[in-house]
């Protein structure tokens, strides 16, 4: 089993630790290159669930939240310009969102995935990336939460501004957060085609 699992959780760890490096870099006023790594996570534990089912998808999920929690561990001890690159509370956003949302997905897959070979790996993607960015974003920026970190000024967030830069006046981090859906939702529809072909080529040397 665990020879089955490697190559998943190998995958995983390598696109959390790159996303954890990625996400320190802007790309753009809402984004940052960690957008583009992160979803592919997604990717992983579908296939991981289609080829080795569900308990398997599962095991690869922990792998990857204990190698995001040491990334966040190694993060909060590195101090940038604006203080440690990880705060206390995109810690716990990150932690709670990667382990909610991925097994998430995982349900939802096991219980479509009898269904057109897209439809499990879409929609689940589709229902834990929204979830992801909700826990996410809401934790580590909302102005609500600020009792979590009393310490960490999240004033920036806050600030009024127009939804992705044309939309109706609401706090920043909700252009953030609605930036790094549209990128997931799209990455989702874009792995459709990886995860076609690569399930096909594992479970052929399965069977």
């Amino acid at each position: 089993m665990m020879n089955r699992l490697l190559p998943g959780i190998l995958a995983m760890a390598v696109i959390v630790m790159a996303s954890n490096i990625l996400v320190q870099h802007p790309m753009g006023a809402y984004l940052t290159w960690g957008a583009l790594s992160y979803p592919f996570a997604f990717l992983v534990t579908d296939l991981t669930n289609r080829i080795a089912g569900p308990a398997a998808a599962r095991r690869v999920v922990l792998a990857g939240f204990v190698t995001g929690i040491l990334c966040s561990l190694i993060g909060t001890q590195i101090v940038g310009e604006f203080g440690p690159l990880v705060t206390l509370r995109i810690a716990l956003g990150s932690g709670l969102a990667f382990l909610s949302a991925q097994m998430l997905d995982v349900a939802i897959f096991d219980r479509l995935r009898r269904r057109r070979w897209w439809v499990a790996p879409f929609v689940s993607t589709l229902v834990s990336s929204t979830l992801d960015t909700l826990i996410f974003f809401t934790v580590a920026f909302s102005g609500f939460l600020v009792f979590l970190e009393p310490g960490n000024d999240v004033s920036w967030a806050a600030g009024p501004t127009p939804l992705l830069g044309f939309g109706p006046v609401l706090p920043f981090w909700v252009s953030l957060a609605a930036a790094d859906w549209c990128v997931k939702i799209g990455l989702d529809a874009v792995a459709l085609v990886p995860f076609r072909i690569i399930a096909g080529k594992l479970m052929a040397r399965v069977a």
